[in-house]
């Protein structure tokens, strides 16, 4: 069995749509373990000051893997190694060790700062936080330091081990990722208190790190320290990779200051914010990066041979089926929202007024969804083009705008109650105390729209055909998923009476009905209107995905 799951990650990918779907397999396996991981921190802890401490002693360490690890990622290196292993092994050899080097360096260097400067960054990040805790979050942060060192030489080593064909090792990182942090909650923290949970983590990214090394050992192709290094040929490198490395960070930037606008507000609003972000990121990274990432080979092929409408028929094709999924995922996230969250967090500590917040703050992302997953793609469309500047304008210029949106509201939200309780009313939280943290997920839901609005001018300007199918694919998808919705609101009316919701079984299944008959009467009106994404999804499913193979995930895109 297993030797059989091992070949099938390691063959050669031949349509996009398989890919997508066999990627989006391997990050839902990732993903349940993060559910896992979510669920014990929120029955051990709720939404605590414990648990803010703890999500916000990671922002530090996530904002320099995403500035300086991401220098070394997957779609950066490959394209160089590739190049090197043609002019043999010992310059391949060489490449590897200068890469690593370098990388070394920089990265020891902006740690040992960060290390010193950490009490600090955190006063200015999150001074509530730190006036109640600050010797623990100091601690913790430095601790959690580590994880970017690690997580930077796994992406060096998983671009060894792709550009050799073995996709399997790196595809399994997240999943050891994850038990290395679920691992530490079960285990370390009895024994550590809250280090424990901060152990876990650091274990995890060298599990992460760890799997891929026995292959590199045995081809001797494991990095080592060097003194001889060609400049010229890594500043082709930074080149071409510090646009990409800038528009991540523009990204972790807006989402770091939103975090910080969090920790301001009610003790547990990070928590809150942080299990929403999570919960969304399930649906995101099964859809949006598998498609995003599936189609990037192909279009970069396209676009190098010339075949400019290929390319852009291809474009098209990902992008609708990104909205084909999206559109009804959404629905069905904001309709069973406190459903989802009452299942996956709702125990021990969690409680129903943490629930019912967690769950707006949800259905807020939710709404997000489709830009969100476009905007991965509309990047990938960019790099494959050559064009690198523009999603940094682009995403640099969106994360400006969150930011400065999150803060005027924040600071403005005392001044004006009615926008508030607009929220409050829409998401039937109007009893419950903390609501100011819902302005974060709605500030990030904005900026979204308003950044692959940016994307679709420009893209739609350089690809004119692009749109028009698009466009009838969100057509269909709005007429559907209001229909569903309909279904699923009136199935839940109806089967309500005849479950315990006091249970979570009972929970699980008036969601799970309801959630069923509505994408049941969703798909009954895209076969009315022969929805093409549909019959193309129901082609794969028959004759291809048993025979498809994969390839492993950009950790950019994690």
């Amino acid at each position: 069995m297993v030797p059989r799951v091992f070949g099938f990650l390691q063959k050669e990918i031949t349509s996009i749509h398989v890919a997508a779907f066999v990627l989006g397999g391997a990050a839902l396996a990732s993903q349940l373990l993060a559910l896992v991981r979510d669920k014990l921190l929120a029955y051990q802890f709720g939404a605590s000051a414990t648990l803010d401490l703890y999500y916000a002693a990671f922002r530090i360490p996530d904002a320099i893997f995403a500035t300086v690890a991401s220098l070394v990622s997957l779609s950066v290196l490959i394209p160089f190694l590739s190049e090197a292993i043609a002019k043999g092994n010992e310059e391949a050899r060489k490449y590897i060790d200068q890469v690593f080097t370098l990388f070394m360096i920089l990265i020891t260097v902006v740690i040992g700062v960060a290390w010193l400067v950490v009490p600090q960054i955190n006063t200015l990040l999150f001074p509530d936080i730190t006036a109640a805790y600050a010797a623990e979050l100091a601690l913790l942060a430095r601790i959690l330091l580590l994880s970017p060192l690690f997580l930077g030489i796994s992406n060096l080593c998983a671009s060894i081990t792709q550009t050799h064909s073995r996709f399997a090792m790196y595809a399994a990182s997240p999943i050891l990722y994850n038990l290395g942090i679920i691992g530490g909650i079960v285990f370390l923290y009895p024994t550590f208190g809250i280090q424990g949970l901060a152990y876990g983590v650091v274990i995890g990214t060298i599990l992460h790190m760890a799997i891929q090394l026995p292959f590199l050992i045995q081809n001797g192709l494991l990095p080592r320290l060097t003194k001889s290094i060609s400049f010229s040929r890594i500043r082709d490198m930074v080149t071409i990779s510090l646009p990409r490395t800038l528009t991540i960070s523009a990204a972790e930037l807006a989402e770091l200051v939103l975090v910080s606008l969090a920790s301001l507000f009610t003790v547990g609003s990070v928590t809150i914010f942080t299990f929403a972000w999570n919960l969304q990121s399930v649906p995101l990274s099964i859809i949006g990066v598998s498609y995003s990432l599936a189609v990037f080979p192909t279009l970069t092929q396209l676009f190098t041979k010339g075949s400019m409408p290929e390319f852009t028929e291809r474009l098209s094709t990902a992008a609708r089926h990104i909205i084909f999924w999206s559109v009804p995922i959404t629905t069905i996230v904001i309709i069973l929202r406190a459903h989802i969250v009452r299942i996956v967090l709702g125990a021990g500590a969690f409680q129903w007024t943490e629930t019912r917040l967690t769950a707006a703050a949800l259905a807020l992302f939710a709404v997000s969804l489709v830009p969100q997953g476009l905007s991965m793609l509309f990047v990938r469309a960019h790099y494959a083009r050559g064009k690198t500047q523009v999603p940094l304008i682009i995403n640099a210029s969106t994360s400006i705008i969150i930011v400065v949106l999150g803060v005027g509201i924040t600071t403005l939200l005392p001044t004006m109650p009615a926008i508030q309780a607009v929220i409050e009313r829409l998401f039937r939280v109007t009893d419950v105390q903390g609501t100011d943290v819902l302005v974060l997920p709605l500030v990030y839901t904005i900026g979204m729209y308003l950044n692959v609005i940016v994307h679709w001018i420009y893209t739609t300007r350089a690809l004119p055909t692009f749109g028009k199918p698009v466009l009838r694919t969100i057509g269909n998808g709005i007429a559907s998923a209001v229909i569903g919705s309909f279904a699923t609101y009136t199935m839940l009316a109806a089967f309500g009476p005849v479950v315990d919701l006091r249970t979570v079984i009972g929970v699980a299944l008036h969601g799970t009905v309801a959630g069923i008959v509505g994408l049941g009467v969703t798909l009954a009106v895209l076969t009315a209107l022969k929805s093409e994404e549909l019959a193309a999804t129901w082609t794969t499913f028959k004759t291809k995905i048993k025979r498809t193979p994969v390839i492993a995930p950009d950790p950019t895109l994690q």
